[in-house]
């Protein structure tokens, strides 16, 4: 089950963080990868680390909220391997301050990076999806997408991750005729390069201890099966889910 071999993956935001660790897991699974983010040369030394797992890999230098970006990276994607089959929405970056004191550029800086981008991205890949009649859209929002906090005032993040998942289910409904299914992973606390700084305070780890019944963190890779899974073929009637992968963080 959950091969993928011959499958073309887009990953985006796959530089660091979660994203280089899905490309990894893809890779192990047989996909062929397009590999997106702003830092090209971490993409080409990735790529070369990548094919010593047996698959093809084309980096592309992509900033998630230029429409041109976006639409050129399909270009290339499909000219390189003549589809899309799966397409993972990693890329993300946030400004955090509560509503009483977040400035319009913060907010507006998190919206088009976390909100817009899932809009553009799905918008040019699907369109190679459909051309096939088969697809995998897969968009990491947030636990904060499903639920406020009081540790950690970031208003436009969950604002823009509850966008994300609402995205997810009107687009599955959309795209459903054409064989594409559009799900959504909501991920707890995970180290990346965003979180690191927070996560490994005293304070931080209490919080998570109090807050999250497995009491800890996600490890890196607990996040690849959700991913995987909903890539499969033996996904193909899942469709316009929302998983939370928190550790039990939104099931208290």
């Amino acid at each position: 089950m959950f091969n993928l071999k011959g499958r073309v993956a887009v990953i985006s935001g796959a530089s660091s963080g979660l994203g280089k660790q899905m490309s990894y897991a893809f890779a192990n699974q047989g996909a062929n990868l397009v590999l997106l983010a702003r830092r090209i040369e971490r993409l080409e030394e990735l790529k070369v680390e990548l094919e010593k797992l047996g698959v093809e890999v084309l980096p592309v230098k992509c900033d998630v909220t230029s429409t041109e970006d976006i639409n050129n990276a399909a270009r290339l994607s499909e000219e390189r391997f003549g589809k899309v089959d799966i397409l993972v929405n990693c890329a993300g970056s946030s400004k955090d301050a509560g509503v009483l004191e977040m400035t319009d550029d913060e907010w507006d800086f998190t919206i088009a990076t976390d909100q817009t981008s899932v809009f553009k991205m799905t918008r040019a890949f699907a369109g190679l999806m459909k051309k096939n009649n088969y697809g995998r859209v897969i968009n990491i929002a947030s636990m904060y997408g499903l639920v406020g906090n009081d540790e950690i005032p970031t208003i436009a993040y969950h604002s823009s991750k509850g966008g994300v998942v609402n995205f997810t289910r009107a687009a599955a409904a959309e795209l459903a005729k054409y064989n594409i299914t559009v799900n959504a992973i909501c991920p707890g606390y995970f180290y990346t390069e965003l979180t690191t700084a927070v996560l490994d305070t005293e304070r931080f780890q209490e919080f998570a201890k109090t807050h999250v019944p497995l009491k800890r963190y996600g490890k890196e890779g607990e996040l690849n099966a959700s991913a995987i899974f909903l890539a499969s073929d033996e996904a193909s009637y899942v469709t316009g889910v929302i998983l939370p992968v928190d550790g039990g963080y939104t099931c208290v």
